[in-house]
């Protein structure tokens, strides 16, 4: 949404040989047991990645060049949003003319270093260049289709998810949409562009992206759902929803913040925290947002929009991790507690039966829980176990150079890359699991894409 405008030994070398020897039989066998590593992780990025989820932050290219910032950067988060880099009158300032020199950089930058990058936003009324805010119509409606197409076509396979649309629903008690000139090209202009950004990328998830949708009683967080149970029901290809949560004094951090995520999450959507900033940076709340995302599986990770509080589109509100200076605040060090106290994803709440809404079966989707396993030196192990199916194909996509090296208790197939596989069930149960080398980046995870029944 917002942004500002965010050699050992003889003896050791043997032992190293029997070990790897030892796990590469496990590994025939069918199960792969490595040494495990019961040290908690010092940084946001890896404990998260530890629980099959990221922790990133919103970056502003303007602010690589500042050694300070990029070393937080680098050492804190394994994924990274574009602050203002991809929106609409940065990409194409005019029309037909697109400038990607920031954002590339940004998705270089992170790329390199392991990050997973999400794409915000491809349509969204604001900020959008004086060209297109003069059009209407049909010749609107196509300028924003192209724009989503060309943008993701150009950054095909870079972003794992796109911000198709962002805050396309009004504040209030109507439940109604934004009065917007995209909206006046017609009621179905979000489906265009999801349908759009799904043929240009088929690769990346959809998201739909708002803010003020964080309690689940309120008009326009329903007004979503509904938007999400529809699109669901219709084909409509939409993989997850993300909720701003920029709490303030208007939209404080509500007490069924978790029945939110785990309602959508029953839509069979993931849902992501993506633009999380909280005013004074109150240790409870942020440590309550870290808890409800770890108890809803489909809950795949959390953004903060910036890194220090300098750095925020609202620094004089100090809502971040880090001050002005870069030092740790408290809520840094209750974050971190949260995650490493985490047991990985385990969903605890169901969502509501009744009203004011009721979700539906999900339609040949099914539920997929990674959990993180033993690790050793370069590589790890990860299981994943499938509810909801007896028959089930799941894709996980492996962030380069990482490698999948070993599977068991499922038959993969691979996609051109090498890097997407997808694992179908072979009669032996609900859970399978792989090994992954790291080849140099250990601080990368697995991410699972989608689970379908059948």
């Amino acid at each position: 949404m917002k942004g500002s405008p965010r050699p050992p030994t003889g003896s050791r070398r043997l032992r190293v040989a029997l070990v790897l020897s030892a796990v590469g039989m496990l590994a025939m066998a069918g199960a792969v047991v490595l040494p495990g590593d019961a040290s908690a992780a010092s940084t946001l990025g890896a404990s998260a990645a530890e629980r099959g989820r990221y922790f990133g932050t919103a970056v502003a290219a303007g602010r690589l060049n500042d050694s300070a910032y990029t070393t937080i950067l680098n050492r804190e988060f394994n994924q990274v949003t574009a602050e203002n880099e991809m929106k609409i009158d940065a990409l194409q300032p005019q029309q037909g003319q697109f400038t990607y020199g920031n954002a590339d950089r940004i998705v270089q930058h992170a790329r390199a270093r392991g990050m997973q990058v999400r794409g915000h936003t491809l349509a969204w009324h604001s900020q959008q260049p004086g060209w297109m805010q003069n059009m209407s119509g049909t010749a609107l409606r196509n300028a924003m289709l192209n724009h989503v197409t060309q943008v993701a076509t150009h950054f095909r396979g870079q972003i794992a998810w796109w911000d198709v649309v962002n805050e396309a629903f009004q504040d209030g008690s109507s439940g109604a949409r934004r009065d917007s000139n995209l909206q006046r090209t017609g009621n179905d202009w979000i489906e265009a562009a999801f349908r759009a950004a799904r043929q240009a990328d088929p690769n990346a998830q959809l998201c739909y992206n708002d803010y003020n949708t964080d309690n689940w009683n309120d008009a326009k967080t329903q007004a979503v759902y509904r938007m999400v149970q529809d699109f669901k029901n219709r084909g409509v290809p939409i993989d997850c929803v993300g909720l701003q949560s920029h709490f303030t004094g208007g939209s404080n951090y509500p007490s069924n913040y978790r029945t939110t995520l785990s309602s959508f999450a029953a839509l069979g959507v993931d849902v992501h925290i993506t633009e999380l900033d909280i005013r004074n940076a109150p240790t409870d709340a942020y440590r309550n947002v870290v808890n409800d995302c770890l108890a809803v599986a489909r809950c795949k990770g959390i953004t903060v929009w910036g890194i220090r509080d300098s750095d925020s589109w609202r620094s004089g509100e100090s809502p971040l991790l880090f001050n002005g200076s870069g030092q740790k605040k408290p809520a840094y060090d209750a974050v971190l507690t949260a995650l490493n106290s985490g047991t990985g994803p385990n969903p605890t709440t169901p969502p509501p039966t009744g009203n004011p809404t009721t979700p539906p079966p999900t339609g040949g989707q099914c539920t997929a829980t990674m959990t993180p396993g033993q690790s050793w030196g370069d590589r790890y192990n990860t299981s994943v176990t499938v509810s909801g199916a007896t028959t089930w194909s799941v894709v996980v996509a492996i962030t380069p150079p990482q490698k999948i090296s070993a599977t068991w208790s499922g038959s993969p197939t691979w996609d051109s890359s090498g890097n997407v596989m997808t694992m179908r069930s072979d009669g032996s149960g609900n859970t399978f699991g792989f090994t992954t080398m790291t080849n140099g980046n250990s601080t990368a995870r697995p991410q699972i894409r989608s689970c379908t029944s059948g």
